[in-house]
């Protein structure tokens, strides 16, 4: 049976559910992150792309490029509310569901077309339907696998819809650009680029001998996405709620240092798996069991994050506010919940360029040599993850 994937993609999210609150910046250029010079676009209107501004840019480039732009902080508890709203009203009415991000999904319709109807029509009707309830434009992408779904929507927006029909999907991909391609970055886009690559119809005419050649694995998988291939399969709906880690002693303890140093690490050893799942945190809870097996849980709100410097601050203001020193300890752990995935950004609405540098440049060193590669002066290595 021929396979129906649908990728759904709300357009411009953080800014359509900032309009739909302040209806002011409807059709103005707008950029919701950091409002610092040195802070990092988390999103943008479509009127501030046309300047070029684009996420993940220095607020300051922003500002130089669209000085008349109005920049707002963000509000990531309101973004998932609204997130949630959608992942229910699709979830209802479609069969397998993958929640790809705050603002994705990807739906298998496979068989829509037999026994309920047409998966285009069907399709169009719960994009009617999630406007209609929410008030948030949305786009989607309709073909017979994720890869060519995901290029589709981004054809089609802001606000269409886009249907490739089977057989089509080279025809489809070949005029584009690389860079529509899912997955490539920057260093493949400026490697492909020197080769002399700059549409997905070269790629198609290669061997897949020399993509594999010369970009190894990640040259294989290039190739068949750029031939509309892809097999994976669309993962039902399971959001992870939080991260947390925690140890018991052989013998009780009321080493100070020896108490922090273990959160310390515990808190390197999690933020890094925030971010690794590209996850972002808004709740720190800090658990402590004494010798006489009485266990407490202190609990904080924080802004959205994955930085280290803004977790190891809470959890330790928790240990330091909650802890008596009189009393043996048994156990002590951390928790990280209200997870929100799909945004790369460490601390979403208030990023520096040098943040972001320095986290990158350690995540890259960990990702390569193991989570305990790089550790702070005071940490020791954590226990694993309990999820």
């Amino acid at each position: 049976m021929e396979r129906r994937i649908v990728h759904l993609d709300l357009d411009s999210f953080f800014v359509s559910v900032e309009c739909l609150n302040n209806k002011f910046l409807v059709g103005k250029p707008v950029i919701i992150g950091g409002t610092s010079d040195r802070g990092v676009v988390a999103s943008c209107s479509y009127e501030a792309r046309k300047f070029g501004v684009h996420s993940a840019m220095p607020s300051k480039m922003a500002k130089q490029l669209c000085p008349h732009a109005i920049f707002v902080k963000g509000d990531m508890d309101l973004y998932s509310k609204y997130s949630g709203i959608v992942t229910d009203i699709i979830k209802e009415r479609a069969p397998v569901v993958e929640k790809a991000s705050i603002d994705e999904h990807y739906l298998d319709v496979t068989g829509m077309d037999k026994y309920i109807k047409h998966s285009m029509l069907w399709t169009h009707e719960l994009r009617q339907l999630i406007t209609k309830e929410t008030g948030l434009p949305i786009s989607y992408g309709l073909s017979i696998n994720k890869t060519v779904s995901k290029v589709a929507t981004n054809e089609a927006k802001p606000n269409g819809e886009k249907e490739i029909e089977e057989g089509t999907e080279k025809f489809f991909l070949s005029p584009l650009s690389i860079r529509k391609i899912p997955g490539i970055g920057e260093k493949t886009y400026s490697f492909l680029r020197n080769m002399g690559v700059e549409k997905v119809q070269t790629i198609q005419q290669m061997p897949i001998e020399i993509m594999g050649r010369v970009l190894g694995e990640a040259g294989l998988v290039l190739w068949k996405k750029a031939n509309g291939i892809d097999n994976t399969l669309v993962e039902p709906y399971s959001e992870q709620k939080s991260m947390s880690t925690e140890t018991t002693f052989d013998k009780d303890t009321t080493d100070i240092e020896k108490l922090r140093n273990i959160l310390i690490s515990m808190v390197d050893t999690l933020a890094f798996d925030l971010r690794k799942a590209r996850k972002v945190a808004a709740c720190v809870t800090l658990k402590i069991r004494y010798s006489d097996f009485q266990t407490y849980t202190f609990q904080a709100r924080i802004p959205y994050t994955a930085a280290d410097h803004i977790l190891l601050d809470k959890v330790l203001e928790l240990f330091k506010r909650n802890y008596s020193r009189r009393i043996l300890i048994r156990l002590i752990g951390i928790k990280f919940s209200n997870l929100v995935s799909g945004h790369s950004q460490i601390d979403l609405f208030d990023d520096s360029e040098e943040k972001i540098k320095l986290y990158l440049a350690m995540d890259k060193i960990r990702l390569r040599y193991g989570s305990q590669a790089i550790l702070r002066a005071l940490s020791t290595p954590t226990p694993r993850i309990k999820h």
